[in-house]
């Protein structure tokens, strides 16, 4: 029996079997290069904390319970520039899970509050800490449902050991029978020991009356923005951004549609009226740069067709219009009829 079988079974006792996956190779190197032994054992024992690092990694992020694989470098800071990302990129680094701060998200639906909590949370899993994640409604139904088995404690520690806690759409739905006093229960027990990330579609002025006690929202809310970082964003939802412009499918020409807008937030100039009749006017667009849609190419001028919708009835008087992309005509209206060819032609 050669030496290297007889230290597999040394090693599997020692709980250190993870250097087989390396040794053969760090022992050749160590061959070829001539290293000492010194320099041998270090890099052998190196692979292996790097080895377990990546299990327990494994094991922090299925323990988090995250919906996506959400990351920080994903986020679309250019789409709402309301989003502050230099205090994101601070929050990052996750020294506020060691000083056991809370951060508020708040903003209406869309605008990436599940996205930013949860990429918080992964790099607080890469930092070593312990995550969860959850939504407020699933966490409060679970604490409902322990009272009924008489394990409320048990299932309560689940939610308050953890380093950090994510608790995702706060305020969805309102809070009924002893969910106020689960909820407060949480914070009164993570405060000052543990970080708290909360998102939520309501501003903070209407957290208060989800709890249904004055004073139980009082001291409730007077924990959660104690030692807290909070992040309004504002601006349209990521899943259906703002259509500046669409383009028509009539054959032989390439149309624009000027879209009504409820915020005219990007300069799109229109005037909103009855549907035009007779001929359709001629518009000028001018495509400029804009950091939500990329590609556009700044500063080019084209002549465009407007042709009228009757379900979208409105008539365009502006001479210049800015819009946030231009779109190409061959590209996306189809090609002429024979008709219509010759006619041009004519």
């Amino acid at each position: 029996m050669s030496t290297y079988d007889e230290l597999v079974p040394v090693l599997k006792k020692l709980r250190l079997s993870g250097l087989l996956q390396s040794l053969e190779v760090r022992c050749r190197e160590a061959a070829d290069a001539n290293l000492s032994l010194t320099e041998f054992l270090y890099r052998l024992l190196a692979d292996e904390v790097e080895r377990r690092d990546g299990k327990q990694l494994d094991v922090r992020l299925r323990r988090a319970a995250f919906e996506r694989p959400s990351t920080l470098e994903d986020f679309d800071f250019s789409f709402n520039t309301s989003v502050p990302r230099a205090k994101v990129l601070e929050l990052g680094t996750c020294t506020f899970v060691e000083r056991h701060e809370n951060v508020l998200v708040v903003g209406p639906a869309g605008v990436g509050k599940s996205h930013l909590a949860q990429a918080l949370g992964q790099r607080a899993c890469r930092a070593g800490h312990a995550v969860l994640y959850v939504s407020a409604h699933d966490m409060l139904t679970q604490l409902r449902a322990s009272r009924a088995d008489n394990s409320y404690e048990r299932r309560l520690l689940r939610f308050t050991t953890p380093a950090l806690l994510i608790i995702d759409d706060l305020g969805l739905r309102p809070l009924t029978g002893e969910e106020g006093v689960d909820l407060y229960e949480i914070i009164r027990r993570r405060y000052e020991r543990a970080a708290t990330c909360i998102t939520s579609n309501r501003a903070l002025e209407e957290w208060p009356p989800l709890f249904g006690d004055a004073l139980l929202a009082s001291a409730a809310m007077d924990r959660l923005l104690h030692h807290s970082h909070v992040l309004t964003i504002e601006g349209d939802s990521y899943r259906n951004p703002p259509s500046m412009i669409s383009m028509g499918a009539t054959p032989g020409s390439g149309v624009v549609l000027l879209q009504k807008l409820q915020q005219n937030r990007y300069g799109l100039r229109y005037d909103s009226g009855t549907e035009p009749r007779g001929a359709p006017g001629r518009v000028r667009l001018e495509a400029v740069q804009h950091p939500h849609l990329r590609g556009a190419e700044g500063g080019r001028r084209a002549r465009w067709r407007v042709t009228p919708f009757a379900s979208q009835g409105f008539r365009a008087s502006h001479a210049d219009v800015r819009v946030l992309r231009e779109h190409g005509r061959s590209r996306r209206a189809p090609r002429a009829g024979p008709r219509e060819t010759q006619k041009g032609a004519q």
